[in-house]
């Protein structure tokens, strides 16, 4: 195919954005089936090996028939920054241009998602680690005051941080504490290396958390309690930032006594609507940025159209 690349040489990448359980990942398998494409994970649990029931992370068979890329690179206890997951999602879009292919980011981490289309300038780690300690040690005893605290000291970056991601509570926290400005004052924007197409998927709300719900319980049945089960066993504490991941800290109580299985589910489909709402702060509705399309079996070729018709070298190929 002709290579997708600006007038300035500057390669173009697609986003797929909407809510957990819209057909995100289904979306983007059908495009890279349609076009010449391969798909980048913008979805910070995806990096983890082991956490894939619960993730519903694409199969091995799914993987070998098109190239998905940000997907089991890390072990569960090997954390990875906001910074190195922006630095590895341009190294794949460039090489992915560079092949003559669309790179198709796909995933609901909204965080990773700006931060590649805004080009965020993160701030360094603090070089104060005694302050990371006590955040972390903190962390663990008391996460809700902490986010409380965050609340009061920047707002507008609590807003944008799922409570339960603790790890990114604290971040947040040490930066402010350290700089004395707000995280969120910090995040200054640059000069995106790509070019961008972004297309949302829209789910009438009563209809996504039924949508939700039937999905947590076929993952309940296809053995999601024996993956975490075998993570647990395997050594690895349920205070990693990986189980931080939509349902896992929720199963690992479970496991350990703490909960039912029944009071587990119900923590979980309560989980997955706060993440639901929490992910509208990332992508609106209104957004005139953003094509938004219903989900449903109509939402490849219309997708496929708005990609022909925004990207040179598509509308032939």
């Amino acid at each position: 195919m002709p290579s997708a690349v600006d007038r300035d040489g500057r390669p173009w990448a697609a986003f797929i954005v909407g809510p957990t359980g819209s057909g995100k990942s289904a979306l983007a398998l059908a495009l890279a089936r349609r076009l010449p494409a391969e798909i980048v994970s913008a979805d910070s649990r995806l990096l983890y090996r082991g956490f894939d029931i619960g993730t519903d992370k694409p199969s091995a068979v799914v993987r070998a028939e098109i190239p998905h890329h940000l997907i089991d690179v890390a072990e569960p206890d090997q954390p990875w920054s906001l910074a190195e997951y922006q630095a590895a999602a341009l190294d794949c879009i460039r090489r992915i241009a560079g092949r003559g292919a669309l790179p198709l980011c796909v995933g609901g981490t909204g965080q990773y998602v700006r931060a590649l289309l805004e080009a965020w300038e993160i701030p360094p780690a603090s070089p104060a680690p005694r302050l990371r300690r006590t955040l972390e040690q903190r962390s663990l005893r008391e996460p809700a005051a902490l986010y409380a605290e965050l609340e009061q000291a920047d707002p507008e970056a609590a807003a944008r941080i799922d409570p339960r991601n603790v790890r990114r509570v604290v971040r947040a926290l040490e930066v402010v504490l350290s700089t004395g400005r707000p995280f969120s004052a910090q995040r200054r924007r640059g000069a995106a290396e790509f070019q961008s197409v972004l297309i949302g998927l829209a789910l009438p709300r009563p209809e996504l958390y039924a949508r939700v719900d039937a999905r947590i319980a076929s993952m309940i049945a296809a053995g999601w309690i024996e993956e975490v089960r075998i993570l647990l066993a395997g050594g690895y504490s349920p205070a990693l930032p990986a189980f931080s991941a939509l349902g896992y800290g929720a199963i690992a109580r479970h496991l350990q006594g703490e909960l039912t299985r029944e009071e587990c589910v119900v923590e979980i489909r309560r989980a997955t609507r706060r993440l639901v709402r929490h992910q509208a702060n990332w992508f609106r509705p209104g957004d005139p940025n953003i094509h938004w399309l219903p989900s449903g079996p109509d939402a490849a070729g219309r997708a496929e159209a708005v990609l022909r018709a925004s990207i040179p070298g598509l509308e032939s190929a």
